[in-house]
């Protein structure tokens, strides 16, 4: 198979969850489904003999597209998106090699009925802190980068979420909300079966700066003194949140990348300076 047109396991594992990470489209048959119902995170299942009526949502776009095994409804799915101006790659082995190498995958029952447009839609309260914009982040960047966030007056939400047929988080008495000691934004790392070693370590964070136990983890003060400025910065949630999306990349890549990474002034050069 040509190194070109294939990306391995390893390499988009290293792509997820950044925000310039490429589309994934989930085209394994109705059966291979059937027999697990999984999704690789931030993927959307889309029929593969319907690839000429939705091809054109990907034009100019990076691709991955996965079947059961990297096979012949990859290679043509991706083969018709290059065509139509994607740049489309195939995952090497797909679902299955996922699956095998223990990467995250997200029960397709959990995530909410898409409306029209293939976008799932979530209400919350106005004026978010914390966990109302740590949940959309990790929704956008490793459930459905497409989702819709409406802030509503707290009394709202639940008729808001009726009538629009958006999903209800981080309010009382629904499922996506806090349990015991663990926040809205633990309880989605553990229902869309998310959790990595990053996001666990960035979801104590999210905890203890959304809690008030400042003292769970170092970083959770920094995390709560940002988050408390976005407030004040912006009238506007939704500008908020976009601001906010940019912080928590930045912590997730630090949760991932940078953890043992120190900093400090170079105190040889200070002494060299008195001299």
């Amino acid at each position: 198979m040509s190194s070109n047109i294939e990306i391995t396991v390893s390499q988009l594992g290293r792509l997820l969850g950044l925000p310039d990470g490429p589309a994934l489209v989930d085209v394994r048959d109705d059966e291979d489904f059937a027999a697990d119902p999984r999704l690789l995170p931030a993927s959307v299942r889309l029929g593969h003999a319907a690839v000429p009526s939705w091809a054109a949502a990907y034009v100019g776009r990076r691709v991955v597209v996965s079947c059961q095994r990297g096979l012949k409804l990859s290679e043509g799915v991706a083969a018709w998106l290059r065509h139509q101006g994607s740049e489309a790659e195939i995952l090497a082995g797909g679902f299955e090699a996922w699956r095998d190498a223990g990467l995250p995958l997200i029960p397709a029952a959990q995530v909410p009925q898409r409306d029209a447009a293939g976008r799932t839609i979530w209400v919350t309260r106005t004026r978010p802190k914390v966990d109302r914009i740590a949940c959309p982040w990790l929704i956008r960047r490793f459930v459905d980068p497409a989702a819709v966030f409406l802030f509503v007056s707290p009394s709202e939400v639940e008729g808001v979420a009726e009538r629009f047929g958006a999903t209800p988080f981080d309010v009382e008495g629904v499922f996506w909300s806090h349990r015991g000691a663990l926040c809205s934004f633990d309880v989605m790392v553990e229902e869309f079966g998310l959790s990595t070693p990053a996001l666990d370590r960035l979801a104590l964070i999210v905890r203890a700066a959304d809690t008030a136990t400042l003292d769970q983890s170092p970083q959770a003060a920094g995390l709560l003194a940002a988050s408390l400025g976005l407030s004040r910065m912006f009238r506007d949630d939704l500008e908020q949140l976009n601001a906010g999306m940019l912080l928590y990349d930045a912590f997730y890549r630090w949760c991932r990348d940078a953890t043992e990474e120190t900093h400090n002034w170079p105190a040889g050069r200070i002494r060299a300076q008195g001299r």
